[in-house]
């Protein structure tokens, strides 16, 4: 049993995660803003939830999610500066507080996402893949984001970047994805051809045990599923599921309206494999895209 901190634990991913660590008998210790908010959640039974790390001590492990939601606003320039203060001064803090710490953790493992690639098309991605261009704002953030958290290597601490593709689970992309289907509009984004990766929230939260439980795996990971699909095969496969129609399409010049700058990554794809995960003998329960809205949706 490992005493597991995780920043970011009651957000989409982490409300998933900490069931799943429970399960197994981990201590679970929850930094939140608001404790008080979650303390009857069902979720957090048996989970201390602190919103200081002065009141933590004697961890094995750091699971670091915590982050200002991506899609929730258009991406001004204020709240773009919420989103990457959100993550580096946690992780930077985090880092510290390792530092501090008489007993380190052996274990961080910290978030990032495969913005990380940039806007490629449908060139093929893996972990050994350069970084996008540093004018595209998610690329900046992403690199920074995993430059703080491998500061704690030179604490003697093995480090996990997990990039992140879009978890598909019972709230969040998915059901912004749904809502047009509805209402019979659904359809696909420009051209349709550029590549979504993506990964049911199941195998996203597998995959971090995964890395838990695997001391020898270090560095950084795609956690994304093994067949990333264009964004007209989606459309097609949530509309067969929903059984509603999939004629309409929202042109380029409409959604840069409505969304701004975060129009360029929905247009433009990424097409990203989880080849270190694959090659470290992970198995994922829902590798296609049938298999993973079947499961959601049906």
């Amino acid at each position: 049993m490992s005493h597991v901190l995780i920043t970011g634990g009651t957000g989409f991913i982490g409300r998933n995660l900490v069931p799943l660590l429970k399960a197994q008998s981990h201590e679970v210790t929850v930094l939140t803003r608001s404790p008080d908010k979650y303390r009857a959640y069902p979720t957090f039974k048996d989970v201390k939830l602190t919103s200081s790390l002065t009141e933590v001590s004697a961890v094995d492990v750091v699971i670091n999610l915590a982050g200002a939601n991506l899609s929730a606003k258009r991406w001004s320039d204020r709240y773009k500066q919420e989103i990457v203060e959100s993550r580096l001064n946690l992780t930077e803090n985090l880092v510290q507080w390792i530092n501090g710490q008489q007993q380190k953790p052996h274990t961080l493992i910290s978030g990032s996402a495969i913005g990380y690639y940039g806007a490629r098309g449908n060139e093929e991605l893996d972990e050994e893949s350069t970084s996008g261009s540093a004018s595209e704002f998610q690329v900046r953030l992403c690199s920074r984001w995993e430059d703080a958290a491998y500061k704690a290597e030179s604490l003697g601490v093995r480090v996990c970047c997990i990039r992140t593709g879009v978890v598909l689970g019972d709230e969040g992309a998915l059901q912004q994805m749904v809502t047009p289907f509805k209402f019979g509009v659904g359809g696909k984004l420009g051209s349709g051809n550029q590549y979504f990766s993506w990964i049911h929230i199941h195998d996203h939260i597998r995959a971090i045990m995964h890395l838990i439980d695997n001391e020898e795996l270090k560095g950084t990971f795609n956690l994304t599923a093994p067949n990333p699909v264009t964004n007209e095969r989606l459309t097609n496969a949530l509309g067969s599921v929903l059984h509603r129609p999939t004629f309409a399409t929202m042109p380029a010049f409409a959604l840069k309206i409505i969304v701004g700058e975060m129009a360029t990554m929905l247009l433009t794809g990424q097409r990203v494999f989880p080849k270190k995960l694959v090659k470290s003998s992970f198995t994922f329960e829902y590798s296609t895209i049938d298999e993973a809205l079947g499961d959601l949706l049906n």
